[in-house]
């Protein structure tokens, strides 16, 4: 049986860290940003980790 490839499309979204922990990038961050203030713009501009068993998995499938 040949063996299981990490999902390439998933692959360019995370990254994990050193630590193992699974880094993406947040959600609506892309257009439409003058609709949206200052405070909510600085919050989608940064970085999150997906926890629990979202994070197991998305490891996995990186990882396969």
């Amino acid at each position: 049986m040949p063996k299981q490839k990490p999902h390439k499309g998933l692959k360019k979204r995370v990254k994990v860290t050193a630590s193992g922990k699974v880094k993406r990038k947040r959600a609506c961050g892309s257009h439409l940003m003058s609709t949206k203030n200052s405070k909510r713009r600085r919050r989608i501009s940064g970085s999150t980790l997906i926890t629990g068993k979202a994070a197991k998995t998305t490891r996995s499938e990186l990882c396969a």
